[in-house]
């Protein structure tokens, strides 16, 4: 943005702070499908872990942790996922997100059906992560190179 937040205080805690809400997100994200949470609020939790440096300390610092490409990579590799965990089970005979046809496959229904929820929450997060963290830098003016 334009530079490092001035408190000496603010910057020093933003950065300490910022990678435990990052890994928060992440957490959220993988417990998601058994418990509140989700792919959605891990996502914005994990760009919150992001956008918070870029906030406070200076753009130098904050864009070589996680530079501006890094959004819409995550956006498209989340998409893949959610798009590739709902096709598959069509190739079983099941139709889009019905991980109960891997059951002849792979595992029985009710384990598809379980690690198939990971699977797309997983991939919900990781575009909703994207999709934050390039929103904020399309906003901020830091094009992704």
């Amino acid at each position: 943005m334009i530079g490092a937040y001035p408190s000496v205080v603010v910057r020093v805690t933003a950065a300490i702070v910022a990678p435990f809400i990052f890994l928060f997100g992440m957490y959220i994200i993988i417990h998601g499908h058994y418990g509140p949470g989700g792919g959605f609020a891990g996502g914005v939790f994990a760009a919150v872990g992001v956008v918070l440096p870029r906030l406070t300390l200076d753009d130098t610092v904050s864009y070589k942790i996680f530079p501006a490409a890094v959004g819409p990579i995550a956006g498209a590799c989340g998409l893949i996922i959610f798009l590739a965990t709902g096709i598959a089970p069509m190739f079983f005979g099941g139709s889009f997100l019905d991980y109960g046809a891997l059951e002849n496959a792979f595992m029985d229904a009710a384990r598809a059906r379980y690690l198939g929820i990971l699977v797309v929450e997983i991939g919900v997060g990781v575009t909703v992560f994207g999709a934050m963290v390039m929103i904020f830098d399309m906003l901020a003016g830091k094009e992704p190179a």
